[in-house]
């Protein structure tokens, strides 16, 4: 911070006078702070300076930052942006002010990204509750009268009550209850039970001849109607005879090159890194490898356990070895906060209602903590219990579209994008489609297929005639 403090006249912090504290104010405003937000910057880093009153702060380290963020993050009055707010003025004073090189070297990003909090409907902790009504508020297809809506919300809701009774995903609850709800608005009929087979044809062609949907998207609202007839209204849905399907080919999935997923995971830091690395390293989906925890790990197999995956299935993926050192450090990481959180009586982490009913002490067992845990405390959005959950996955996602784009890579690569490389770079490593398959988790081997036609292998050993000109 020498230069910064020559250039502003600020005396070095030995004492923290006024003057300092106004100086220091203009330093923030210059590093882009906006005004109405510089008193909150100064009052949280005289907070964090004030935390070690015997400490000059020149000499911090990384352990200081990170013990008063624990700290700071067990104080379950502050907002997430507030708890944000706190770690980005920390990181000023060090980075930019102090200029210590450790600072940067501190994964301030993922600190700060992790704080989000979940919400009420969140896949985590929305399974285990029955108010479905109020579920229902997140439809993205509202009708324009909202008479229809009001309707139709007890049909929708009991779609939403066999589907959690019959253990589906939360996502495929999502979907199903907004196609179930389309099919409602499209028709308008006093009494849905009055739907026919006739009255779904009708839809899924205007879907095709007016919506211009894939097949994939057809196919799934075919899916959610005969969810509906065959469990939820007891009757089948009946032969719909021909009807007009989408002529919208199937896309083929983005794959990132070796070389190019090399390129994205360069372009990331600390936890963000690991957990990309994992994704691409196991074929693990966004939200498996979110919702790992310390147990799933097993060094001596090298191998991690996948639970409760889609169909709530579970399966066992490749630990890669190249991760193994900075997986002992994290879960080290996640060992030392949990005693902290236990110590400030806390350490609770969220379990479905039937297995914490089952194991009522096993909330605060370490094995498990979240292997990704968020970096403040919080109040579940349901219960309202105090506990630590595991990062957002909005984090993870926000880092990849970042580190894409410091890559240089055009493809619309997501956090998805590296298992659909796992999966095509085993098939070029020589691996058989269904070792893929079970890697992957697919019941059918048909949708691990659309691997191969990325391959395209008989094109792989021909060479261009526009190379023999």
């Amino acid at each position: 911070m020498n230069n910064n403090y020559t250039s502003l006249n600020i005396e070095p912090p030995t004492s923290y006078t006024q003057e300092f504290w106004d100086n220091y104010a203009i330093f923030l405003l210059k590093q882009g702070i906006k005004e109405g937000s510089i008193k909150w910057y100064v009052l949280r880093t005289k907070q964090y300076i004030a935390a070690y009153p015997d400490k000059n702060v020149r000499t911090h380290t990384q352990h200081q930052a990170e013990e008063y963020l624990i700290k700071v993050g067990h104080q379950t009055q502050l907002k997430s942006w507030q708890f944000t707010q706190t770690i980005h003025a920390i990181q000023l004073l060090f980075s930019q002010a102090l200029k210590l090189d450790w600072s940067n070297q501190f994964d301030w990003s993922y600190w700060k990204t992790s704080a989000k909090e979940l919400d009420k409907n969140h896949p985590t902790v929305a399974r285990d509750y029955s108010d479905v009504l109020d579920g229902l508020k997140g439809l993205e297809e509202k009708p324009h009268n909202p008479e229809l809506k009001e309707r139709y919300k007890k049909d929708i809701a009991e779609v939403v009550r066999v589907i959690r009774n019959k253990n589906y995903a939360m996502r495929t609850e999502k979907s199903y209850r907004q196609w179930v709800a389309r099919l409602f608005y499209f028709h308008q009929p006093d009494d849905p039970r009055t739907l026919e087979s006739a009255d779904v044809k009708k839809y899924l062609e205007y879907l095709v001849l007016k919506r211009n949907v894939s097949v994939s998207t057809q196919k799934q609202a075919l899916n959610a109607f005969a969810f509906l007839f065959k469990h939820v209204w007891s009757k089948e849905l009946g032969n719909l005879g021909e009807f007009t399907r989408s002529k919208r080919p199937r896309k083929l999935p983005t794959v990132l090159s070796k070389d190019e997923v090399r390129s994205v995971l360069d372009q990331l830091e600390g936890n963000h890194q690991l957990m990309a690395g994992l994704m691409y390293g196991g074929g693990m989906r966004l939200m498996e490898c979110v919702t790992l925890r310390i147990q799933d790990i097993d060094f001596h197999y090298h191998q991690i356990m996948i639970r409760n995956a889609k169909g709530f299935k579970d399966r066992i993926v490749p630990l890669p070895v190249k991760f193994k050192i900075r997986l002992e450090t994290q879960i080290e990481r996640v060992t030392q906060q949990h005693k902290q959180d236990l110590q400030e009586g806390y350490g609770e982490v969220y379990l479905p209602d039937a297995l914490a009913r089952k194991y009522p002490n096993a909330p605060k067992e370490l094995r498990w903590q979240y292997l990704f845990p968020a970096t403040r405390i919080s109040a579940d959005p349901r219960s309202g219990v105090i506990r630590r959950h595991h990062i957002h996955e909005s984090s993870i996602q926000k880092a990849i579209k970042r580190a894409v784009q410091k890559a240089g890579i055009v493809k619309r690569a997501t956090s998805h994008t590296f298992r659909h490389s796992f999966a095509t770079h085993l098939l070029e490593a020589g691996y058989d489609i269904r070792t893929v398959q079970e890697l992957l988790g697919h019941s059918d081997v048909s949708t691990t297929m659309i691997y191969t036609h990325v391959l395209n292998t008989p094109g792989l050993n021909v060479r261009s005639p526009a190379d023999l000109i």
